[in-house]
């Protein structure tokens, strides 16, 4: 069985390759955990495209790797449908993750929103709806290597909270299903 620090570096590096390549740092985040883990799910994935950058490449809104982990998380320890009032312990489970995960970004980054978490590693904020700042963004490293370090972390954090849960629960890896 592949050990813990190998799926977390394997999550992260493909994270990393899948926004280099791909784009859209929350769906990059959803496939790179789904791959390492062989946990598709398509319409999760489909989900996330609205929120790459900052939700609809505003950058006003949080991190898309953050939004893809928290959905990735979520879609495996939150509460369902069939649930919805009745399953607290989920609720409650979910969000206690997405706190976890929200606290990696800030003690990281010093914010978990797009535009703060740009001006940490680039020195200055992007408005991707405008030609020349969406140039700017890309000559400056944007997808070759400064969002992808960013998206290539999202998907190593969330992949570790999600192994600590199931480590707590007794759940082996290898019998966790969605």
């Amino acid at each position: 069985m592949i050990q813990k620090q190998e799926l977390l570096e394997k999550a992260a590096q493909t994270g990393l390759e899948y926004e280099q390549i791909y784009r859209g740092c929350a769906q990059c985040t959803i496939a790179a955990v789904q791959d390492t883990l062989g946990l598709k799910n398509d319409a999760l994935f489909k989900a996330a495209s609205g929120l790459a950058g900052g939700c609809g490449g505003t950058c006003d809104g949080g991190c898309g790797g953050l939004s893809g982990g928290i959905m990735f998380m979520s879609s495996c320890f939150g509460r369902s449908r069939a649930g919805f009032g009745t399953e607290v312990v989920e609720k409650l489970c979910s969000s206690r993750m997405a706190k976890d995960l929200y606290q990696k970004f800030v003690d990281t980054y010093g914010s978990a929103i797009c535009k703060e978490i740009h001006r940490k590693i680039f020195g200055r904020t992007f408005n991707f709806w405008d030609a020349e700042d969406r140039q700017a963004f890309e000559d400056a490293g944007g997808h070759t290597e400064k969002c992808p370090s960013v998206v290539a972390n999202a998907s190593r954090w969330t992949l570790e909270l999600i192994l600590e849960e199931l480590e707590q629960r007794g759940i082996d890896l290898k019998d966790f299903t969605l």
